[in-house]
């Protein structure tokens, strides 16, 4: 019972799961840093507040209507794809094409067919 959990605990997918939730959770300050340094206060230069919640609120009858607390997280989740993509992803794709073989010297060895018939045709020559 204790190898089966210890198998599972060392796959692959496991580890670089949890790599990359401690990764991400360091990401998230530089993110929260980039919004509340950058992104807030030119909010605040805009629209006075460092926030969306205040911005677009109306009221018809007794319902209170706030664009703001939508746009708010909207405008947050924006700048975290933003940077997810320019600072993670678009490096790392650009990282694995340089290291990526060519697909013309993948394909230059024999396939599996011809490797079989040649250990066919040596066996035959032996016995």
């Amino acid at each position: 019972m204790l190898k089966g959990f210890r198998d599972f605990i060392m796959k692959g997918n496991l580890v670089d799961l949890a790599v990359a939730f401690v990764l991400a959770l360091a990401f998230a300050g530089v993110v929260e840093g980039l919004v509340k340094g950058l992104i807030n206060p030119i909010v605040a230069a805009i629209f006075g507040k460092p926030d969306l919640t205040g911005v677009g609120t109306f009221t018809i009858g007794k319902g209170e209507f706030s664009v703001g607390t939508f746009l708010d997280p909207l405008v947050n989740f924006i700048i975290v794809a933003a940077a997810v993509y320019f600072f993670v992803v678009v490096p790392v794709n650009k990282m694995m094409a340089r290291f990526q073989k060519p697909a013309e010297e993948v394909a230059a060895g024999p396939t599996e067919v011809e490797l079989l018939t040649e250990i066919r045709d040596s066996l035959r020559t032996r016995g």
